[in-house]
């Protein structure tokens, strides 16, 4: 608006007008309060004509609300550009709302929590600019850069590399999901990119572990949200279980690797516990005679992309284990199941729509839904908790794992009312899905159709289909031949 205004000189309504058909806002919060605001007294110090513009944009829009919606100064208040109050804030995500003419959520489950929570007031307002295109990954950095020899495979089963442009072509692995001979061949790609994460899991901590085992990864930004803490306990309660094994029984449970990555945000205190607990509970587990090879937990120090490109394709299952409601898409599940990666997962952000494409019965589906977790919040202290989730926290607080007082604040947050993001609720489901894994990998034909059934179904969480339904709802571009 500047620009056309100030230095092309363009009358306000015919500069506006260019602006809302030119600029589209893609949102990626689920939370109201994730959402950007700028101090006024900031923003007039840095760019005074464009506070100046921004209060003319907010009044008109207000002009409009009061002829649409009347003198109902609630929802004038909440919508309006300009946030009052102690400190006066520009709301950035309602000037976008206000300045585009299409507004993307990035998943279909992330769409509906828009329009009925976040942008709720926007939504009833401007219905037909709501739309989402559920966010994508790359086949070309994801399966032909960080697995060349998957690649090599899939093309010579499909008798073609054009899958690597056309990414849909994968679906033809389904008709070769029963071959003995692709299955031995895709188990023995898995292998090498195990026996190389091995390596470099030795090379990097010291700890040596088998790749035999199932190699169990959750790989994400350490939140509370996205429950770290979840997947911890569920570890503890798996060593406890088989600390009180007969040496009979020992012997029927299925080795596992669980290998956690991720980063928390500098000032992030109670991310940083769980990322501390993780290594407690791993000196713990990895040390003691008892266990062996039963059971390891390794956290990958400094995670990053290029960390990512040996894990993800040597990992057998993969945990998106979020409060139902609270992701909003996610794209590191996408990344592992183009790699053949199995899903334990909520149902939440794009593991529904991923659950569509490669059918229920070929991932393990856990835990409250979306339109469940409000309810449960609200039952407070009468929320019943299972006993297996009471011992697993009364071991870390009783010092278990060392630094009692360290996690006294961890343990205090899943008592009772307190549990936000509900993992007592969810822990016994959860149980109950790596139970399902366990009975599945221990079926290595059943666990390899499963896998080859992942990529084949991968097709539609390509970036490449993200991109032209931008193109083409969005931006209302056409597409240009690739000049290479």
């Amino acid at each position: 608006m500047r620009i056309l205004v100030d230095e092309e000189l363009l009358d306000w309504h015919k500069a506006w007008d260019i602006v809302r058909k030119l600029f589209s806002f893609t949102a990626h919060t689920v939370a109201p309060d994730g959402l950007e605001k700028i101090p006024v007294d900031l923003l007039s110090s840095l760019l005074p004509r464009h506070l100046q513009i921004i209060y003319d944009i907010n009044f008109s829009f207000m002009e409009e609300l009061k002829t649409r919606f009347g003198l109902d100064y609630d929802r004038l208040s909440r919508m309006s550009i300009v946030e009052e109050g102690a400190v006066k804030n520009i709301r950035m995500a309602n000037l976008a709302l206000v300045c585009s003419h299409v507004i993307d959520g990035v998943s279909r489950v992330h769409l509906d929590i828009l329009k009925t929570r976040v942008f709720k007031d926007f939504y009833e307002l401007w219905p037909q600019k709501f739309q989402y295109k559920t966010n994508g990954v790359t086949q070309r950095r994801w399966i032909v850069v960080s697995n060349p020899g998957l690649c090599a495979l899939i093309s010579k089963w499909l008798g073609t590399d054009a899958w690597i442009r056309n990414v849909n072509l994968v679906m033809g692995l389904r008709e070769h999901v029963e071959d003995a001979e692709l299955q031995q061949q895709w188990k023995m790609v898995r292998r090498v990119n195990k026996i190389r994460l091995v390596e470099y899991i030795e090379a990097m901590i010291g700890m040596k572990i088998s790749p035999d085992a199932m190699f169990d990864v959750q790989i994400k930004r350490i939140h509370e949200y996205k429950r770290q803490l979840l997947n911890i306990l569920g570890i503890i309660h798996r060593y406890d279980c088989i600390k009180n094994m007969n040496q009979s029984d020992r012997r029927k449970v299925v080795p596992r690797v669980c290998i956690i990555g991720g980063k928390a945000a500098p000032g992030y205190g109670i991310a940083k516990k769980i990322i501390k607990l993780c290594h407690a509970v791993g000196e713990t587990i990895n040390n003691d005679p008892d266990i062996g090879d039963l059971l390891k937990l390794v956290f990958i120090p400094d995670y990053n992309v290029s960390v990512a490109e040996l894990v993800i394709p040597g990992s057998d299952l993969s945990q998106h284990i979020s409060t139902a409601g609270h992701e909003a898409s996610g794209t590191g599940c996408m990344k592992l199941l183009m790699n053949g990666c199995l899903l334990l997962a909520t149902a939440d952000g794009s593991t529904i729509e991923i659950m569509e494409e490669i059918g229920k019965e070929n991932m393990f589906l856990f835990g409250a839904k979306a339109h469940e977790v409000a309810t449960l919040r609200e039952k407070g202290q009468a929320r019943k908790v299972p006993l297996q989730f009471a011992r697993v926290v009364r071991m870390v607080r009783d010092g278990y794992f060392g630094s009692e007082d360290y996690f006294k604040s961890l343990c205090d947050s899943l008592d009772g009312g307190g549990d936000f993001y509900l993992l007592g609720d969810d822990f016994a489901s959860y149980l109950e899905a790596q139970a399902e894994a366990d009975m599945a990998f221990v079926d290595q034909e059943r666990w390899t159709k499963m896998s080859i059934l992942c990529t084949a179904g991968s097709g539609r969480f390509s970036s490449d289909r993200t991109v032209a339904e931008y193109a083409e709802n969005t931006w209302k571009i056409e597409p240009c031949r690739c000049p290479f």
